[in-house]
């Protein structure tokens, strides 16, 4: 039984990781003012970036039941069974349209993987892991995926909150207030939706430090294989700044760096960095 794994775009595995395990993925829209291109195909975050900031309008789209019936029948060519990681369906109708396509289809198991960006990425990491090992029912594998979500470990800073408050993540007011106070606010990723985090200040050198610390220090229930610090478009220094402040601390097996994809992009902006990890067991919250 030959199974393979796949995901939506939002996944923000790296082309090298998707070249090695053979992952396929269904890229979501982005639509600059009106014209609709697909993420990772014939878009990057810095087209999405320059259209932002000349005034046009940009917006993300789910892949729709359709989409998923041709991507999944085309995976299907090259193998028996498929298990489909999806965007967290609190952000959208992805996970919903997947399962729609996947019971016409057949042979492809859908995982509401409860986040974003490479948080979702981590479980299809997971996921090849279990295959490699000689695991040879999608339905279990899909099944196990499940139980991981909330193992999952997702957070970021942003610089500017006008991109969040555009995609209606948070209020104007909430924009001004962090623009006025030139606050570096941090999000979480937990039960599949975004949470706000504690609020930095300073260059990136100040707030980095003290959000990877946050994160990295005195916590027990961090599984040290593997860290991924994955950013936007990002100001010269601050993606080094941060995998080597992450390095300095001696805890995983492998730091690894990943770009966030256009449809993280279009909601988080540039200077966008986060770190994602799996943790040993859930945790409350």
């Amino acid at each position: 039984m030959k199974i393979r794994m796949t995901a939506d775009s939002t996944c923000d595995l790296t082309p090298d990781w998707i070249r090695k395990y053979h992952i396929g993925v269904a890229p979501l829209s982005v639509i600059i003012d009106g014209e609709v291109f697909h993420d990772g195909v014939d878009v990057t975050p810095r087209d999405i970036f320059r259209a932002a900031e000349a005034g046009k309008s940009v917006r993300t789209a789910a892949v729709n039941t359709y989409e998923y019936k041709e991507f999944f029948r085309e995976q299907l060519k090259n193998c028996d069974q498929l298990v489909h990681v999806c965007l967290s369906s609190e952000f959208s109708t992805s996970y919903n349209d997947a399962v729609e396509a996947s019971r016409e289809v057949g042979n492809v198991f859908v995982v509401d993987s409860r986040n974003l960006s490479t948080g979702s990425g981590l479980l299809v990491l997971e996921g090849m892991r279990m295959i490699n090992e000689g695991a040879e029912d999608g339905a279990a594998i899909a099944e196990a995926l499940r139980a991981k979500t909330g193992l999952v470990s997702s957070s970021f800073v942003v610089r500017t909150i006008d991109y969040l408050r555009r995609g209606g993540r948070c209020s104007g007011l909430e924009a001004l207030g962090a623009k006025m106070l030139h606050i570096r606010p941090s999000i979480i990723v937990a039960d599949g939706k975004m949470h706000p985090g504690q609020k930095y200040r300073g260059r990136y050198e100040h707030y980095l430090k003290h959000y990877i610390r946050d994160l990295l220090e005195n916590d027990n229930n961090i599984d040290f294989s593997r860290v991924v610090v994955v950013h936007s478009p990002s100001e010269e220094g601050l993606v080094r700044f941060a995998i080597d402040t992450v390095k300095s601390y001696g805890l995983f097996r492998e730091v690894l760096e990943a770009m966030a994809g256009c449809t993280i992009c279009t909601h988080c902006g540039p200077d966008t960095l986060g770190l994602m990890f799996m943790r040993k067991e859930k945790t409350n919250g």
